[in-house]
């Protein structure tokens, strides 16, 4: 089977790998306190360009999720995000196990707009229900989508005004920083959020995502979340070596370049096709809308998800690239998707 279903199955990069197997028999100081996780953090800052930032590890993104949220909120307060948000879909309720509601808004092609977020501000009003407090909004977003730098300021922005934080979920954010339609850099991001994550699972590296949190009102105590949370590592040198091997000669932006440009390969297929898309994502995601008995057949030999159908006689279907997908699997998928009339067919 051919695999479009995630951008993490494949086990990891071989620098990755040639990096832990060469520090093999070497001991390090326990959970995070080593020599590679601080030497890592200094090569994320040189790229986020600010040393006014705490860097943490982690093992995973819903474990990076529910530990930043739970450390940012209050009992009684909650997070907002949009419908197809990660942590309201996909994390088993992880947030909300917490103890904290997860809040949801329409989506806008993935994205969360301003004028939703007051909206929900003034129905969730006085201490009878929760209060709004948190932002969640990933890059890239669920539907592959990336926001811009004019997006995310006025985000930004609008929460600060308002006494709220910007977390940004950077599961795929090596993947949006390289996509065709990004205006922002690493600083930018920095910049305009509150707390963010760097992926390395879904980029290359066997698993951990970067916490980089830049506001000094909620740098304190977070180590203590992260172990009551179970996140605490203690062979912690197992993410500092994978990140600097993603930072240390910009591999973490060439492999995710790769993901997007076989991505962009596919998307420009199906657009000779006619094949409908019901994103317009540029990044590493493809969702095309496909006949259901196209579905089926195509699941004999590759592997990728329905999303959603949206007749009884079609569906949205999801494949996703990663730094490992080759030109080959890229060739077979063209030419099965080929032999469709889509034109003439039932599209």
């Amino acid at each position: 089977m051919i695999n479009f279903l995630n951008d993490y199955s494949v086990g990891a990069a071989p620098e990755v790998l040639d990096d832990i197997v060469g520090l093999s028999g070497e001991s390090f100081l326990p959970y995070g306190g080593d020599r590679l996780c601080q030497e890592a953090k200094k090569l994320i800052a040189f790229d986020v360009e600010r040393d006014d930032i705490d860097i943490h590890f982690l093992t995973g993104g819903t474990q990076a999720n529910l530990t930043v949220i739970s450390s940012v909120l209050r009992g009684h307060e909650a997070v907002l995000a949009s419908e197809w948000g990660h942590i309201a879909t996909h994390e088993t309720g992880a947030v909300e196990a917490t103890g904290h509601k997860v809040v949801t808004v329409p989506h806008h092609n993935g994205k969360v707009i301003v004028e939703d977020i007051k909206k929900a501000l003034s129905f969730n009003t006085g201490e009878h229900m929760v209060k709004i407090k948190l932002i969640y909004i990933s890059q890239t977003t669920e539907w592959g989508t990336v926001y811009t730098k004019n997006e995310l300021e006025e985000l930004s922005e609008f929460a600060h005004e308002n006494g709220l934080w910007l977390y940004i979920d950077g599961a795929r954010l090596g993947s949006a920083l390289t996509a065709s339609d990004c205006d922002f850099t690493m600083r930018d991001i920095a910049e305009y959020a509150d707390i963010f994550t760097i992926g390395g699972t879904k980029n290359g590296a066997l698993f951990g995502e970067a916490v980089v949190i830049t506001r000094q009102e909620l740098k304190a105590d977070f180590r203590y979340y992260i172990k009551q949370k179970g996140g605490l590592l203690a062979k912690g040198w197992l993410l500092g070596s994978q990140f600097i091997s993603l930072f240390r000669d910009g591999l973490f932006y060439r492999l995710a370049e790769h993901g997007n440009a076989q991505a962009a390969k596919i998307r420009e297929a199906m657009m000779r096709e006619g094949i409908p898309l019901a994103s317009a994502s540029r990044s590493n995601q493809l969702f095309p809308i496909l006949p259901l008995s196209l579905v089926v057949e195509l699941s004999q030999d590759f592997l990728f998800e329905i999303v959603d159908k949206v007749r009884e006689d079609r569906a949205v279907v999801r494949f996703v690239c990663s730094w490992a997908t080759d030109d080959t699997s890229v060739v077979l998928l063209e030419s099965a998707l080929a032999k469709y009339n889509f034109v003439e067919g039932e599209v």
